[in-house]
């Protein structure tokens, strides 16, 4: 099987509008693009965006958010912001994903940010292939960021409003190294985590949090 070919679309292109032009195409109205991220991290909110972009003005080098710079995101996101026809931005507490589980909490974030955006959308498109029962057409795509045009807008959106929530959290708690690693569980993260403790913004129903409070719990302690 050839890794660059999803449902026989190449991946080494980058994203295009051929999915858009369906669904506008089968239904009325604008069709968004949905995306979250912050499914994988220990700490955080999981983030949705949803992104209605304008045919005739789309910002050039949209992507998968995971394929650019920092810097790239960085430009992308106000581009996005000025020349959409709607952003919406939306997210599921740490709470929630402890409450109904992480992929419930991210189906939820995109509801609310398909349901925050100014302008209606009538359809959508949506990345990965699990739908989140929004109140319109809906496509999922799997792997979606690398071939819809708007789903690689919302992925831009939603990984940079992210990383900005958790480099400002990263002010409140500096042991953990989340304004670099975005809550994520990799070594300095997991080391504060031993010498610090778990703070409210930890992801409690997490395998490994769940080890450490379990751990401070225990009577051996």
């Amino acid at each position: 099987m050839d890794i660059f070919k999803v449902a026989g679309v190449d991946l080494k292109k980058g994203p295009d509008w051929s999915s858009e032009e369906t669904m506008l195409k089968e239904h009325s109205g604008y069709v968004c693009g949905v995306d979250e991220v912050g499914r994988g991290p220990l700490a955080g909110p999981v983030v949705a965006a949803a992104v209605i972009l304008d045919a005739e003005n789309i910002p050039e080098g949209l992507n998968d958010s995971k394929k650019l710079s920092e810097k790239k995101r960085e430009a992308l996101f106000d581009s996005i912001y000025e020349r959409a026809i709607a952003v919406s931005v939306a997210e599921a507490t740490v709470e929630e994903v402890d409450e109904i589980n992480i992929l419930q909490a991210s189906l939820l974030a995109m509801r609310r940010a398909v349901e925050g955006l100014e302008v209606s959308a009538g359809s959508a498109l949506v990345d990965g292939n699990k739908d989140p029962g929004l109140h319109m057409p809906t496509n999922t795509l799997v792997k979606g960021d690398g071939r819809s045009l708007s789903i690689a807008a919302a992925s831009i959106i939603a990984k940079v409003f992210r990383d900005r929530m958790m480099k400002k959290l990263a002010e409140k708690y500096p042991d953990y190294g989340w304004e670099q690693n975005a809550g994520y569980g990799v070594p300095k993260h997991m080391a504060a985590l031993k010498l610090v403790g778990v703070t409210p913004f930890h992801r409690k129903s997490f395998a490994p949090i769940r080890a450490i409070l379990e751990q401070k719990n225990s009577p051996n302690h």
